[in-house]
């Protein structure tokens, strides 16, 4: 009954004109919340693993699989001057006994502008893509083929494998707003970062074609995301709070988040050469959905977390199990690979 539920499913989520992948750890995936993300971060290079299994033990698997690296270029260690950031994009969602996969690589180009070295950034960007979808029914089993005690493959179900595979261009775009206090400040226990953005995605709408005669188009979506990260006065302790809103057609989610991070190692204030690490855990919610607890570690560039969604919404009445997500991060924090160490 578990894969009939599942396929029915998948059936819905077609039906409802393809939302959108999602992360929980939405700070892990800066590339598909805003285009204007791409090389807007501590260091000079940067890649980021994610991997997402969702619906634990429910007898199919669904898998999301996605990696990104970005970089810039002319950017100077004192950050005073414009620069521009690139990045690249590719991934795999893939699910159900149907096998229904969906696949997306991106360019992303950004221009930043530091505002006086205050430590107040503006950056707009732009992402232009494909997609691909596919899937293969064979393997799903319809009411056709009950034999009268149990579902029975070997008998005709009189579907076709009537799921086209297309492939389709996609462009998006995005501004993105960053105060770094820890620039503007030597203090030690005084760091403050905001960040806000917007973005769009699936702005030329394409047209998703799943079978031969019908047809519809991806609806954009919209993603307003803000988040503060602040160190505790006199302490080792900082919190790290996030709010993003997806909207996309009628189709609406939020997650926040909130991770209380501790610093067990101090980077240099000045040079830069050595950052500060730390160990954190908190929880996201999203909205009428699952709370999903995480744990994380930051140290020496690399950062990696995890996380399990557990479902609070009516669907726990079908399945009871969660879904699990790992990140793993790293940012070259010493010397760019691509400029000229002298520039600097």
């Amino acid at each position: 009954m578990k894969k009939i539920f599942l396929s029915l499913s998948l059936f819905l989520v077609v039906g409802l004109n393809a939302q959108d992948l999602h992360f929980t750890q939405t700070a892990q995936t800066p590339l598909l919340i805003n285009p204007g993300a791409a090389g807007v971060y501590d260091g000079w290079e940067r890649v980021i693993v994610n991997h997402r299994n969702q619906w634990l033990g429910a007898g199919t698997q669904f898998m999301t699989t996605s990696i990104a690296a970005d970089v810039n270029f002319g950017k100077s260690r004192t950050n005073d001057k414009a620069y521009v950031g690139l990045g690249l994009m590719f991934y795999n969602d893939i699910g159900g006994n149907s096998k229904f996969g969906s696949q997306t690589g991106s360019l992303t180009l950004s221009g930043i502008l530091p505002m006086g070295g205050s430590g107040h950034s503006l950056s707009a960007g732009i992402q232009g893509g494909f997609g691909s979808r596919k899937a293969d029914f064979s393997n799903l089993t319809f009411t056709s083929q009950w034999n009268g005690t149990s579902y029975d493959q070997t008998i005709a179900s009189g579907e076709a494998n009537g799921m086209a595979s297309f492939r389709y261009l996609d462009a998006s775009a995005g501004i993105y707003y960053v105060f770094d206090g820890g620039q503007s400040s030597f203090s030690r226990n005084n760091d403050f970062k905001f960040q806000f953005g917007v973005g769009g995605f699936h702005l030329n709408k394409p047209e998703l074609k799943y079978t031969t005669v019908t047809a519809g188009n991806l609806y954009r979506k919209f993603v307003i995301h803000t988040s503060v990260i602040s160190d505790i006065a006199n302490s080792d302790w900082s919190f790290d709070a996030s709010a993003v809103q997806f909207i996309q057609g009628p189709h609406l989610e939020t997650i926040l988040g909130l991770m209380l991070r501790r610093r067990f190692q101090n980077g240099t204030k000045v040079t830069g050469y050595s950052q500060d690490a730390y160990f954190g855990f908190g929880t996201y919610y999203r909205f009428k959905d699952a709370i999903s607890p995480s744990i994380m570690v930051d140290f020496k560039g690399f950062k990696f977390a995890v996380s399990y969604d557990v479902t609070v919404s009516s669907m726990r009445k079908a399945y009871t199990g969660g879904s699990l997500e790992f990140s793993l991060s790293y940012t070259n924090l010493s010397h760019a690979l691509f400029k000229t160490r002298g520039r600097f």
